[in-house]
């Protein structure tokens, strides 16, 4: 989406930076490509798991797409406010200041990301392997391996059946089923990291969300929906790949269409999440929070070489640790705690600057509402699962060392500072790579609260 040169004047020299050509249609596919990649046909299982029955199973769905259609909207009255590259981070670090916008930056390079991509890399060798190990679960070392190489049961939705409990559900539970949707509505906020190659963003961007977000909630819901017409609870808890045992009750001979389809659904959803994610470790390394080699392009393809290579190692890292399902809970709650903070920041610019041009300003019973379900959903999570949540919030803390050391100290020796430049030297070289040449958001968007701050060094270094 991003490939190819930008061009200067017409006879003038190439331009390298990135491109502004992501339309409506390529904005909608972004956001659905990523929501959809792979939550479908994991989630489900732990949704059923933890609410006991099929009718609450359902309900949790339909919420679910509920709490991000509000954040969405939260999302939306930022990207074009702040018409920045970066999302989530961006908006923290304009609002909150560099320490608040790091830490952030920090989990999601090491946590989120990697792990969302580490998830879908694993869903699409499992679904793979499935149709080879039919009555096992697929053997540790192959599943990883094909990972790494990736980057009509009716009587069931009777409401008498739907909400015959097998359990009883806590509370905590509850969050916990709320925690494995949620992972299948993550990528909701994706667009916002490529803000500054969509076409139009303050027209774009809001648009592919409004169409985006309703379409997923309905295909979600109908396909839970087809799940429970096919198969039993006690097949559903039991079944190794979801999809794969919906085709073999309903395809017969042909449910080797539905691994292949899951197959193909994930490898979309990897090139998403490794779209958006290095454009996020490009942004950062441009406001001087990453290495500088992170925010260099290449010459040719004017994409983030180095952005993309780190958050492949990351997430190679990631699938070496944990199962799935654990995965799944640590990134979900990572993933929300950022959300709420960043949703926060939305109310904090309403009240810091009233006056800025807002092209969309949502009502304020949306964040207020968002950030009720996200008070819920953190404290009885941390209630149900401490260690999990724990590890999240010790692992966010240790960046606090590492942005004082890294970013705020400016004065470092000089054998730290041409170490640094020898590898970076060394990058460019290997990866093709240099500094983008101009800026397009600040070439051709409307002044913004983005622009009322200082450019940062990295940004004027050429």
């Amino acid at each position: 989406m991003a490939g190819g040169e930008q061009r200067g004047a017409p006879g003038g020299p190439e331009r390298v930076a990135l491109k502004k050509e992501i339309g409506l249609v390529s904005a909608c596919a972004i956001i659905i490509g990523n929501i959809i990649g792979s939550g479908i046909f994991i989630s489900p299982k732990g949704v059923l798991e933890h609410t006991g029955s099929v009718g609450l199973a359902l309900i949790i769905w339909v919420l679910g797409g509920g709490v991000a259609a509000l954040g969405s909207l939260c999302y939306a009255e930022l990207g074009v406010t702040i018409p920045k590259s970066g999302g989530d981070y961006s908006y923290v670090t304009e609002i909150f200041g560099g320490l608040a916008g790091f830490l952030l930056l920090w989990s999601a390079v090491l946590i989120m990301y990697p792990t969302s991509l580490a998830v879908i890399s694993l869903t699409f060798s499992n679904y793979v392997l499935q149709p080879v190990f039919p009555n096992c679960i697929p053997p540790y070392n192959a599943s990883r391996i094909l990972s790494m190489v990736c980057l009509r049961n009716y009587e069931e939705l009777i409401p008498s059946n739907a909400f015959n409990f097998w359990m009883t559900p806590s509370v905590g539970h509850l969050a916990l089923a709320f925690l494995q949707g949620s992972f299948a509505f993550s990528g909701w906020n994706f667009l916002n990291y490529v803000t500054e190659e969509l076409v139009d963003p303050r027209r774009n961007l809001p648009r592919a969300i409004f169409i985006s977000i309703p379409l997923v909630t309905f295909v979600y819901t109908f396909t839970n929906i087809a799940y429970f017409t096919a198969m039993s609870p006690q097949e559903l808890l039991s079944s190794n790949a979801v999809a794969v045992t919906f085709g073999e009750k309903l395809l017969g001979y042909f449910s080797w269409v539905m691994p292949v389809s899951v197959a193909l659904s994930t490898f979309g959803g990897i090139n998403g999440y490794l779209f958006t994610s290095s454009r996020l470790c490009f942004s950062g390394a441009r406001e001087g929070h990453l290495p500088s080699l992170l925010a260099m392009i290449h010459v040719k393809q004017c994409t983030p070489i180095p952005a993309l290579l780190v958050c492949c190692l990351a997430t190679l890292v990631i699938m070496l640790v944990g199962d799935t399902y654990t995965l799944i809970n640590y990134v979900s709650f990572i993933n929300y705690l950022c959300y709420g903070v960043t949703i926060i920041g939305l109310l904090v610019l309403r009240w810091k600057k009233p006056k800025i041009f807002r092209p969309i300003k949502v009502n304020l019973l949306v964040p207020i509402t968002y950030l009720a379900f996200w008070a819920f959903l953190l404290v009885f999570s941390l209630y149900s699962e401490p260690v999990v949540c724990g590890v999240g919030l010790i692992i966010i803390l240790t960046g606090v060392p590492v942005f004082f050391l890294g970013v705020y100290w400016r004065n470092k020796p000089k054998c730290v500072n041409r170490l640094i430049e020898s590898v970076t030297c060394w990058g460019q070289k290997l990866c093709f790579v240099v500094y983008p040449q101009g800026g397009v958001a600040e070439e051709e968007e409307a002044p913004s609260a983005a622009s009322q701050r200082p450019t940062s060094k990295t940004t004027t270094r050429k």
